[in-house]
């Protein structure tokens, strides 16, 4: 199947691509996005692996969804396009970056640059319809990101995996917490967050603690 992927991914990836449900998957997401809007743009839906190739991913940030709000989503979990009003969930990533670390909010949503410094921002599932939250979920999706956390588990170390959420949560059994960091807590959502357990967790400061120890340099958040 001729997917548009990073080549590294691409290699890691090969079985999946061969698998029926993989088949099956694209037809549904080329069908999709003949017959209504969906997010995030076409050429995007594999963003977080193109800008982040699999051997330099040092930390993974799980999300669930795209956002299915015209201009918001851009292939990155949690991240807005330039110019992009904040969400609440990114907005209280941004507070807690500044109480854990001191840096100050940032001018834009877009999360490129983390990206570019080995944060796999990998929503579970790649695509979504215009206004309907979840509604490519259970498409395959998940099995396919599923497979890609399973290879960075298997063949990489010294991964830091964060895990926001119940969700995210979830996936905490595919990763060896003897050859990974795993870090857990609740959404950052206002719903969540609020109620205590995002803020103050430290996530931030801790991964880039992990990292140093581990040898390698620092996210800039």
């Amino acid at each position: 199947m001729n997917v548009k992927i990073e080549e590294s991914w691409r290699q890691q990836l090969a079985e999946e691509f061969d698998k029926p449900y993989f088949a099956s998957l694209v037809g549904f997401v080329r069908q999709e996005y003949q017959q209504t809007t969906c997010y995030p743009p076409g050429q995007l839906i594999f963003n977080a692996f193109n800008l982040c190739p699999f051997d330099k991913v040092k930390v993974v940030i799980i999300g669930q969804d795209p956002y299915h709000e015209p201009g918001q989503a851009h292939g990155l979990s949690f991240s807005v396009n330039d110019g992009i009003a904040f969400p609440p969930s990114l907005v209280n990533i941004f507070k807690e970056i500044q109480a854990d670390l001191g840096t100050p909010m940032p001018a834009s949503g877009n999360l490129t640059r983390w990206a570019q410094q080995g944060v796999l921002l990998l929503n579970a599932t790649l695509t979504v319809r215009a206004h309907q939250a979840a509604s490519h979920q259970r498409k395959g999706w998940e099995e396919f990101t599923d497979a890609a956390i399973k290879a960075l588990n298997a063949r990489r170390n010294h991964i830091v995996f964060i895990l926001w959420g119940g969700y995210a949560r979830s996936k905490a059994p595919l990763i060896d917490p003897s050859r990974h960091l795993i870090l857990q807590s609740v959404h950052p959502s206002p719903l969540s967050a609020n109620r205590g357990g995002w803020f103050g967790n430290h996530h931030f400061s801790r991964a880039n603690d992990y990292l140093r120890e581990n040898g390698m340099e620092e996210i800039r958040w």
